[in-house]
């Protein structure tokens, strides 16, 4: 197979990928709307949760009546702000129904904040707990709100609000969110006071509850990153549940341990409720009602004897993907953000990407940097592969004539033709091993630009206001094309006249497919092939020089 049949080879591999993807996703239904419109993710509510039969915390009694409580006025919340987190806490179930991130905006109005936790504007989502016990409070229980807003004051580090349960039997229970200054964590805890007369072994739970649609689709060949439940531990590693398997009973994770914590991840964002090491938990993951879901995780409180009080605390993340802050949160925690098959490559990809950015203060140029070192770590091989293709240019109206003499008999043409690469000392794939090793690298990227949340509304200059998206005027993809033309020109022609006009039209083909890529992608792109063009043209002139000088001396 000769270089321009691996060529075309690749591209139709590659062409057929995309278009598969893009074939599942259309022919994909659309989900079932869980609830009527109006509903809010408090009213889409879950039982609530039990420690499975024969596990380390089936000894949990039934909670009393709780699945059956009268519902509640979800109208009541409670607003927080804090520099990176607008709140919302419903009364019922003391819950984060609604999450607003000021600091990163809405893909379809910049003006608007992004949001996490939704209760009905375009999602189902919330961030729900409760205990486990007779008579104690669960997420349908209705709590006293402390205030309507409570707003983190400047110089204040932390603000936490008090939910006051009603009191049962003798057992009263608080349940207390702390906000954090320039944070996405908050603390979730319970203060049980069991003024009762009997002892009380509770456990908590800490769930998501959320509807099985894509939070940001990826709009470029249908291609959508991982939206779903995932869970951790030291043994089990990072386990990503698929909301399909959840319907199917077929959901595979890890359910009993004591480390790790359960996530509900999207595109660019995570919640997660981190317990701490030591205590032995149950995860799982069910499914509500009509694409709806919840994932949690069981966790057991010290036993409250009579008179005594107790308490349990689980941190909540609920942000963005930053890949250097979220491995100092939990262990593993970086793992949400999803790589592909290619994440080897992506990790250490973007770790050069951010030194860069840390010397640049720009993702564009960065992206620019990182082009030109693997342009130059891979120079050798290029460079050989240039001069392969170069040499073959040389050879070009040798091959032509060959051609001539034995264009009707193709095995001995092609039998001339490897005699002559022989004698030449030609590599005929020489030339594409430099296309051969962009592919890995340009697919790492594709997934970098696409999972990373750093990028997610980068600008770059001009133009380019978020590298993460396709170029909103197409102008890169035009450089890009007309710089694989070039590359073409500075190519030996194909003797054949049909793969000459196919490698004639690659250029186009791909500059059509580059028009939704990520900007970011595209100028990555368009930087290396201005640099093969330089490299490229340097050793064929010298070569060519060569050999005139050659011809001059003879």
């Amino acid at each position: 197979m000769d270089q321009r049949r691996l060529i075309l080879f690749l591209i139709f591999s590659f062409s057929l990928v995309m278009l598969w993807n893009g074939w599942l996703e259309y022919s994909r239904p659309a989900p079932v709307v869980a609830q009527q419109q109006g509903a809010t993710a408090a009213d889409g509510i879950s039982a609530v949760p039990m420690p499975s039969p024969g596990s380390t915390l089936s000894a949990a009694p039934v909670p009393g009546g709780a699945a059956g409580a009268a519902e509640a006025n979800t109208s009541a919340r409670m607003v927080v702000r804090t520099d990176l987190m607008v709140a919302e806490i419903a009364a019922q179930g003391g819950d984060i129904v609604r999450l607003e991130l000021p600091a990163h905006k809405s893909n379809e109005d910049r003006s608007r904040n992004f949001v996490l936790f939704d209760d009905g504007g375009r999602h189902l989502y919330a961030a729900q707990t409760g205990l486990i016990g007779e008579g104690l409070p669960s997420h349908k229980t209705v709590f006293t709100l402390p205030d309507t807003e409570v707003v983190l004051a400047a110089g204040q580090d932390s603000v936490t609000v008090r939910l006051e349960a009603p009191e049962q039997d003798g057992v009263r229970v608080a349940k207390l969110l702390t906000f954090h200054r320039g944070n996405y964590l908050v603390d979730v805890s319970y203060e049980i006071s069991n003024q009762s007369d009997r002892s009380l072994s509770p456990h908590a739970y800490y769930q998501f509850t959320r509807d099985g649609k894509a939070a940001e689709a990826v709009e470029v060949f249908g291609v959508n990153t991982f939206t779903g439940p995932a869970f951790y531990t030291d043994a089990e590693r990072f386990q990503k549940v698929k909301f399909e398997d959840i319907d199917k009973g077929k959901a595979k994770f890890v359910r009993d341990a004591a480390d790790g914590w359960v996530a509900m991840v999207q595109h660019y964002f995570v919640g997660a409720w981190l317990p701490e090491d030591g205590a032995q938990r149950e995860f799982f993951a069910r499914r509500v009602s009509n694409d709806l879901y919840s994932a949690g995780v069981i966790l057991p409180v010290a036993p409250v004897a009579a008179g005594e009080s107790g308490s349990i605390a689980v941190r909540l993340y609920a942000g963005p993907q930053e890949q250097d802050k979220l491995e100092n949160i939990a262990a593993g925690l970086d793992l949400v953000v999803d790589y592909g098959f290619l994440t080897v490559i992506a990790a250490p990809l973007f770790w050069v990407l951010s030194w860069f950015h840390s010397l640049t203060g720009n993702w564009g140029w960065a992206i620019i940097l990182v082009t030109v070192a693997i342009k130059l770590v891979f120079f050798p091989l290029s460079a050989a592969s240039y001069k392969s293709m170069a040499k073959m240019r040389v050879l070009g109206p040798r091959m032509q004539r060959l051609k001539e003499l034995y264009g009707n008999d193709k095995q001995k043409m092609q039998q001339e033709m490897m005699n002559l690469y022989r004698t030449e000392k030609i590599n005929p794939l020489g030339g594409c091993l430099p296309i051969l090793v962009q592919i890995p690298v340009f697919i790492a990227l594709y997934w970098v630009l696409l999972g990373s949340v750093e990028m997610r509304h980068a600008p770059w200059l001009g133009w380019i206001q978020d590298l993460s998206s396709k170029d909103p005027y197409f102008i890169l993809p035009v450089i890009m094309g007309l710089s694989m033309l070039v590359q073409m020109k500075l190519n030996p022609a194909p003797p054949d006249p049909m793969q000459a006009k196919i490698m004639m039209a690659l250029p186009f083909i791909f500059t059509i497919m580059f028009l939704w890529f990520p900007s970011g992608l595209v100028l990555y792109w368009v930087v290396n092939n201005i640099l093969s063009i330089a490299q490229q043209w340097q050793i064929t002139r010298m070569i060519e020089g060569a050999k005139n000088g050659n011809k001059a001396a003879s």
